[in-house]
């Protein structure tokens, strides 16, 4: 008997939306809760994960209509898409955080010189940068963004698993 006499589509949907709720919710727990705000790349990050909740919502009950077994596969392909976007979102936030890539320039870098102390002044009181290229906390030795990839990638291996499945 392999793995895949014991799992059926619904299982993998069922999975992935569990794993991507409980991803976002792990996020909004470290930011509402511990006070460790996201940055820009963080918040970008988690699309993958609105998105991926309510077509994984969506494919659970097509999985579960005969009418609807090739939608529910589609839409498992789908979000093994999403996820692996997901993945790549991670994968480059974490580069930048490594300082492998180049972060996007509002939230990494060198700060702007105030032309005289006023202006520096002024600059303190008005903008307060969550910078991308540096680690907020690390679990486990990875920083956030590491963990999304992992995370985003194990979603996207089940979907695209649950995808082949002949059971719905």
């Amino acid at each position: 008997m392999t793995f895949s006499h014991l799992i059926t589509r619904f299982h993998a949907v069922l999975l992935v939306l569990i794993g991507s709720v409980l991803t976002l919710g792990g996020a909004w727990f470290i930011e509402l809760v511990l006070g460790v705000k996201p940055c820009h790349l963080c918040l970008i990050g988690r699309v993958p994960h609105y998105i991926g909740i309510p077509v994984a919502a969506l494919a659970l009950i097509a999985n579960q209509s005969s009418v609807s077994l090739r939608m529910g596969r589609a839409m498992l392909a789908l979000l093994a898409i999403v996820f692996l976007v997901g993945t790549g979102i991670a994968a480059y936030h974490s580069g930048v955080e490594f300082g492998i890539f180049t972060g996007p320039t509002d939230c990494t870098g060198a700060i702007e010189k105030a032309a005289d102390l006023q202006d520096f002044l002024k600059q303190l009181q008005t903008v307060k940068v969550i910078r991308c290229d540096e680690v907020a906390m690390r679990i486990f030795g990875l920083s956030l963004a590491s963990w999304n990839a992992v995370i985003s990638l194990g979603l996207a291996v089940v979907a695209a698993f649950g995808a082949t499945l002949k059971k719905a």
